[in-house]
């Protein structure tokens, strides 16, 4: 029976995969000792605030929530977590002087922090450490997608990035550790295995693993389940690239490959200290759609980074409309707190919005032709959650997204594909 007298406590999460997957560690510690995760905020004694802080409308959107939360709920008890605790702790406790503080690796002293801030203790643990995130205790927010964050931190200077100051040098986790927790996760009945990391291209620097043997061992597992693995760093997919090309040959692994350029100018790149060359990035792409033709190519593009010319952005233009990446993610350029490029001028803003626009006109374009060929194709999907208005969402081996109006969650269908978009597929259930 429900003890209705039991701490309650509230999460939300901003950003990256591996940022949810910090908040179901949280979850699993306090839901061990007791704690209940509720749905709603007004159930709650504690909120817990997960942020995320790599783009400027993102730390907007936190500090407008944590605000509004003390507005609205103004004898709530806030817990601040993720990035921005140590990214930027004197805007936080500017914004919210009474919250306690949950640092991106020091999620297992959360349950001290909970019960401190219920005995109205303000209790702040920051600061980098070494614990391994693999084999602990989880909450899945989702049955049948297992995250799994195979190492922490990076090896890059990219000057317009700040999330490193708070996710700290590269930490990665042992591989046979990683293993285990998906043969945990698949045999609890997951059927997609996300691996993530600010960057798994560069896993096992660190200890002589490889992310390639990893995918293999992951995908080698016996069940029937998929493995999507998360963004990579060019310069990093080159230490290991034709065995990472022949880990994603397995059936088991999505064709998809989330591989950032963020210019298409090789001066700019050289000014953000990438570490990369476009040719380079060119090649790795190429290199990917020979061997895998169904290959799904997302890439990250910033726009207005304070040096880039009109010659520089040409340059992007030009790769889009040779490359034709499936997906492209834009963000315009904002300082960040700390960030090498925040002490140049920014690029003026209506400039910015000029170049973002043509761009999305661009990439709108380059996915609506791609998507078209799907058209009346035989697809095979797996079922990963319900719509949001009605139906379902699945993923096909090349991780588009599909919505089928009637299917069952964690099943492999074939769909027949009857209506395309720029951005998913439309198809029936055929079997």
């Amino acid at each position: 029976m429900e003890n209705k007298n039991s701490t309650k406590v509230f999460i939300e999460t901003y950003g990256c995969t591996f940022n949810q997957a910090d908040s179901q560690i949280i979850a699993g510690l306090l839901n061990e000792n007791n704690i209940e995760i509720v749905d709603d905020i007004k159930d709650s004694q504690i909120a817990i605030i997960n942020t995320c802080y790599v783009k400027n409308p993102t730390e907007n959107k936190v500090s407008n929530k944590i605000k509004k939360i003390q507005e609205t709920y103004p004898n709530k008890k806030i817990i601040v977590s993720g990035c921005m605790v140590e990214i930027d702790p004197e805007k936080l406790d500017k914004i919210a002087p009474n919250s306690s503080w949950i640092g991106p690796q020091q999620l297992n002293k959360s349950l001290n922090v909970v019960n401190k801030t219920l005995n109205n203790e303000i209790s702040r643990e920051t600061g980098f450490s070494k614990d391994s995130k693999v084999g602990v205790s989880k909450l899945k927010f989702d049955p049948y997608t297992h995250i799994v964050q195979i190492c922490e931190g990076c090896l890059g200077k990219c000057t317009y990035c700040c999330t490193r100051f708070a996710r700290g040098s590269l930490h990665s986790y042992p591989s046979n550790e990683i293993v285990k927790e998906v043969k945990n996760a698949v045999n609890d009945g997951c059927v997609e295995i996300q691996l993530t990391a600010q960057d798994t291209a560069v896993y096992g620097r660190d200890t002589d693993e490889k992310l390639s043997t990893l995918i293999n061992e992951v995908s080698s597992i016996d069940g029937n389940f998929k493995v999507r693995v998360g963004m990579m760093h060019p310069k990093n997919v080159l230490y290991d690239l034709d065995d990472i090309i022949n880990s994603f040959k397995s059936k088991k692994v999505y064709n998809f490959l989330h591989i950032p350029v963020q210019t298409g100018s090789d001066n700019v790149l050289k000014q953000m200290k990438r570490g990369h060359r476009i040719e380079e990035f060119k090649m790795i792409v190429k290199k990917f759609r020979e061997k895998i033709p169904d290959m799904t190519i997302a890439t990250d593009i910033i726009v207005g980074y304070p040096t880039e010319s009109d010659e520089d952005f040409q340059e992007t233009i030009d790769l889009l409309n040779e490359i034709k990446p499936n997906i492209v993610h834009i963000s315009k350029y904002k300082h960040r707190k700390g960030a090498t490029s925040s002490n140049l001028d920014e690029i003026p803003n209506e400039i910015m919005k000029k170049h973002s626009k043509y761009l999305t006109d661009i990439k709108t374009k380059i996915t609506e032709e791609e998507n078209k060929q799907l058209l009346n194709t035989i697809q095979k999907v797996l079922i990963v959650e319900v719509g949001k208005k009605s139906g379902f969402i699945g993923k096909t081996e090349s991780y588009i997204p599909v919505v089928v109006s009637n299917a069952k969650l964690g099943e492999f269908v074939k769909v027949k594909i009857s209506e395309t978009t720029s951005t998913y597929l439309k198809g029936e259930v055929i079997e």
